[in-house]
């Protein structure tokens, strides 16, 4: 399967939206877990055009990453996700190593974010480490690993 790395495109908010939403179910969250998420989780254009987001792409989504500058030195990975069909295919690796890139060239030095429970083994197979716990923007009473990765040259950007 060969598999493009691209920006994503105002109108694949759809597509990227029911991807996401795919994805985080199979996490074994059951459907009134994901309507409570359905806001949070929603691609839009503002989304697309207000932060990086890419897609991976093998003639249909497989996976998207979003990357948002929250301030001149830091990161924020909004969104990662890979569709339950495409999964242990490398589409993550793919994506995070776009992520990666991106994050060298705005000079980034530490990047953080608020990661699903069945996420952290990835994350920190990335190098990210949890650093505490915070409320979830959708379930009250949830609370949510706080991930950060701090970047250096002679790392993670080899």
């Amino acid at each position: 399967m060969h598999i493009t790395i691209r920006r994503a495109h105002p109108n694949e908010v759809d597509a990227l939206t029911k991807l996401t939403m795919r994805s985080k179910q199979s996490n074994g969250y059951d459907d009134t877990f994901m309507a409570a998420c359905r806001e949070e989780l929603t691609v839009t254009t503002k989304l697309l055009s207000e932060n990086e987001y890419w897609v991976a792409d093998a003639g249909q989504l497989c996976g998207c990453a979003c990357l948002s500058e929250t301030d001149h030195n830091t990161g924020e990975v909004h969104a990662f996700f890979v569709d339950p069909d495409c999964k242990r295919q490398g589409i993550g690796k793919l994506l995070w190593q776009k992520l990666l890139e991106r994050a060298k060239v705005k000079g980034l030095l530490s990047l953080h974010l608020d990661a699903d429970p069945a996420a952290v083994p990835f994350y920190e197979a990335q190098g990210f480490e949890v650093t505490r716990e915070v409320p979830s923007g959708s379930i009250t009473g949830r609370y949510l690993p706080h991930m950060e990765l701090i970047l250096t040259e002679r790392s993670e950007y080899s």
